[in-house]
């Protein structure tokens, strides 16, 4: 008897958790406060890259100010129990038609903190919901920048995870020799 196979079509549900107290499914177009951490297991994934000498880091994104900021350190400490070295973060980017349709997300699921959110977006983004600037855009600029960045400094320095990107190297990098490989054999 072979492996157990899934029906033709069917497709897995995919499920993350950051802990045993925050599993939550993913569930299509609704977006969940909590934080996941990949849609398998982190553990084995960080432990095998982390065997092969791969430098492994979290990137928490994005972070709402006024709605998921608070949760920064809880994510950070969960990702360096799942072996995290590193860890980045990406405030909440709303370009183009992102804006209305995050507007109308925020309507329907956090209706009583609405306004606070995006009076908060727009303090970071100098009075709009969108900012392009390079060096501005990733983080914002003002107070809650400021908050969101102590916070997420706070929260690395608890979980043992450096703040800054690792010192890459390309000195085991070897130039394949013979014929150009394809992409899709």
């Amino acid at each position: 008897m072979g492996p157990a196979r899934a029906p033709p079509g069917h497709r897995p549900r995919p499920e993350a958790a950051l802990d045993a107290a925050a599993t939550v499914p993913l569930c299509a177009g609704k977006a969940s406060r909590r934080r996941r951490l990949v849609s398998i297991k982190p553990r084995v994934v960080f432990d095998t890259l982390a065997q092969a000498g791969v430098p492994v880091g979290v990137l928490v994104a994005p972070v709402i100010p006024g709605l998921t900021e608070h949760e920064l350190p809880a994510i950070l400490a969960a990702a360096a129990r799942v072996g995290a070295q590193c860890a980045g973060y990406v405030t909440l980017r709303l370009p183009h038609g992102v804006a209305a349709l995050f507007e109308d997300w925020l309507r329907q699921h956090a209706p009583t903190k609405h306004t606070k959110i995006l009076q908060r977006i727009r303090a970071l983004r100098g009075g709009q919901l969108h900012d392009a600037r390079f060096g501005v855009r990733m983080h914002g600029e003002g107070v809650f920048a400021d908050h969101i960045a102590a916070l997420f400094t706070l929260g690395c320095r608890q979980a043992g995870l450096q703040c800054r990107d690792f010192q890459l190297s390309t000195a085991a990098f070897r130039r394949p020799t013979g014929a150009q490989l394809s992409l899709f054999s």
